[in-house]
């Protein structure tokens, strides 16, 4: 099962690399890595989770901030749509391909906001004498917070541990737009990062009570994605992680009952009805199976 570090290392190799990159639909993707959405919301990809920003005349607040590299290239961008000051950035949650830049947009604001369990788990995944160089969140919340920038509203809300232990849910209120991070996977094998705090069942039922709160006109913005399916979509794409996760729950569950071993169960290559997650991508299929047999025989 592969390490926070080996996923981070994979993932953003994944992202920044060409093939993946070029693969994206022309709609999805333009030469710089900015695609409008409405409302002033859009997003940025290059290497990482995806970026989801907010562009006002009064104001710009940024969702998640990749790597150092990546970073520097989304706030050059931003500069050319809004001339106001830099807000707030928001951290879904503590994984460095969405933590990595926050050292960057934090020379332009003094407010980073995450969920309370954030910080500590950035000290605990950072590698070796590397905690002292990160920049971490300012502002933690426990449950919800709120804050208004420009003519918008951005809320945030945590439902317990899903991803991670410290997962953040954004909500651009007058746009209808949510940036859900890494609880969508579009398309692709999640991580399900046991060591931190994650909770494949609880995932199930948060992406189950997200989707409720959703409309059909909902724009969701998803931590990674599936190059034919897009780092974007609607609520609908909630249930296709919820059922993957459900699927692979059942598949665990119906193994060990039959005796299977842990090794014998990763053999398996795909999961019936989710073969558009078979890619190449940085995760696989027995990383899954790993980490959810991780979570029913040590919790």
């Amino acid at each position: 099962m592969p390490s926070r570090r080996t996923f981070l290392r994979q993932c953003g190799l994944a992202l920044a690399a060409s093939p993946v990159l070029s693969s994206l639909p022309s709609w999805l993707s333009s030469a710089d890595g900015f695609e409008s959405l409405r409302g002033g919301v859009g997003t940025f990809t290059q290497r990482g989770g995806t970026i989801g920003w907010l562009a006002t005349p009064n104001g710009l607040a940024v969702v998640d901030t990749q790597s150092p590299d990546s970073a520097p290239d989304c706030w050059t961008g931003l500069q050319n749509r809004s001339q106001g000051p830099l807000s707030l950035v928001i951290n879904t949650h503590h994984h460095g391909d969405h933590v990595g830049g926050n050292g960057v947009f934090a020379q332009h604001t003094d407010r980073l906001v995450a969920h309370a369990n954030v910080p500590d788990l950035m000290r605990a995944s950072a590698e070796d004498g590397a905690a002292d160089d990160m920049t971490y969140p300012t502002d933690t919340f426990e449950e919800t917070w709120s804050e208004t920038v420009g003519n918008e509203t951005l809320r945030l809300r945590h439902r317990g541990p899903a991803h991670t232990g410290g997962d953040a849910i954004v909500v651009f209120e007058n746009a209808n737009i949510v940036h859900v991070g890494d609880l969508v996977f579009n398309r692709a094998y999640p991580f399900i990062d046991v060591a931190g705090g994650a909770d494949s069942k609880n995932w199930i039922s948060s992406l189950e009570t997200i989707h409720d709160a959703l409309d059909d006109d909902t724009i969701v913005i998803h931590g990674h994605g599936n190059p034919e399916f897009g780092v974007t979509g609607g609520r609908e794409d909630l249930l296709v992680m919820r059922d993957f996760l459900k699927a692979l729950n059942e598949y665990v569950t119906q193994q060990r009952q039959a005796g299977a071993s842990l090794e014998e169960m990763k053999q398996t290559e795909v999961l019936e009805g989710f073969e558009a997650f078979n890619f190449d991508w940085a995760l696989s299929l027995a990383d899954c199976i790993e980490a959810v047999y991780r979570e029913q025989t040590t919790g």
